[in-house]
This record gives structure tokens, C-alpha cells and sequence, in this order.
């Protein structure tokens, strides 16, 4: 049996969870989630808990097990609480500001980089902390890597955009006879 997969999910209050043969659909106070069910495994609610279970010990329904597990557990914290990452701008004159409904980056090009958020996510600029916010654990992730990835951090001074609490390993650099 799967460590994760075995595992209740407990609801809640405020959750509600509807459970079709094909959906499994997650209300909260911060809004809906919807995911497939996938072949194979079962989810069933019973009170204030869901349970996943699996049809058989198929390698491939065992690896489905625990995924649909966490994906549901994902979806009721993210509708209760919801999920955020942060990011920190370093560098000499590298700024961030909202604009409208996205980011207008200043980091080093000839050109400000605007960055347009997806529906669901929002996010807010402090100095040069950048909180991404949203109820989708797996979106939210994905803007935040999409951000760093507009100019990802330099192993000589560091310069760019890094998670919060990253670390980025340096390099020395020029090494001269005379020094």
C-alpha cells in the first residue's frame, strides 16, 4: 500500500468536495478546483474525510495512487488557505513593479520585460520581493518558475532572480598571477 496514498484527507470546514466518476471538484472560500479521476483508483468521501484507493497492484495504479492523493490534498488546502511562493530581485538597478494585471521588469536588457499573470494568480511587489500567490499549487509553481527564468540568478555576484531562501553557489572568478 502507498505511504501517501493510504493516507485520509481531512475536510475542512467550509470545503465541500463533490465526488462524479470522472470529476472531483473542490469548493472554498478562495474559490473551485476541478480534477479527473484517474483510471484506476477511486475516491470516495465518507463524513469529513476522502479516501483514495486503488483497484489493483498494477505498477501504474500504484504510482497513480499517492499522485491522486496529493492532488486532492493539494486542491482542499489550496481552496482553504491557498499556496504562495516568493522571489528576490538582486542587482545593481534590476526593478519590479505591477502594471495592470502583470510585471514590468527592469533587469539588465535594453528593453523592460513585462510579464502577463494567468487568470487565478495574483501577486504583489515589496522592494524587490515578489510574492506570487493563487489556489492552484501546480500554477502557482509554474509562474514562479517562469519569473525566475526571465533572468535566472549568475554564480559570479548572484545577480538575478532567485526563490527566497535559494542558494546560489558561487564561483571565484579571474584568478591573476599577481594577486
Amino acid at each position: 500500500m502507498s505511504r501517501i496514498g493510504k493516507l485520509p484527507i481531512e475536510i475542512p470546514s467550509g470545503v465541500t468536495i463533490t465526488v462524479d466518476p470522472d470529476w472531483i471538484t473542490v469548493t472554498g472560500a478562495k474559490g473551485t478546483l476541478k480534477q479527473f479521476t484517474m483510471p484506476g483508483i477511486t475516491v470516495k468521501q465518507e463524513e469529513n474525510k476522502v479516501i483514495v484507493t486503488r483497484e489493483n497492484d498494477e505498477a501504474q495504479n500504484r504510482a497513480r495512487h499517492g499522485l491522486m492523493r496529493s492532488l486532492v490534498a493539494n486542491m482542499v488546502e489550496g481552496v482553504s488557505k491557498g499556496f504562495e511562493k516568493k522571489l528576490e530581485l538582486n542587482g545593481v538597478g534590476f526593478r519590479v513593479a505591477l502594471a495592470g494585471s502583470g510585471l514590468k521588469f527592469n533587469i539588465g536588457f535594453s528593453h523592460e520585460v513585462n510579464y502577463a499573470l494567468p487568470q487565478g494568480i495574483s501577486a504583489t511587489v515589496e522592494q524587490n520581493i515578489i510574492t506570487v500567490s493563487g489556489i492552484s499549487k501546480q500554477q502557482v509553481g509554474q509562474v514562479a518558475a517562469e519569473i525566475r527564468a526571465l533572468k535566472k540568478p549568475e554564480p559570479y555576484k548572484g545577480k538575478g532572480i532567485k526563490y527566497v531562501g535559494e542558494r546560489i553557489i558561487r564561483k571565484s572568478g579571474k584568478s591573476g598571477k599577481d594577486k
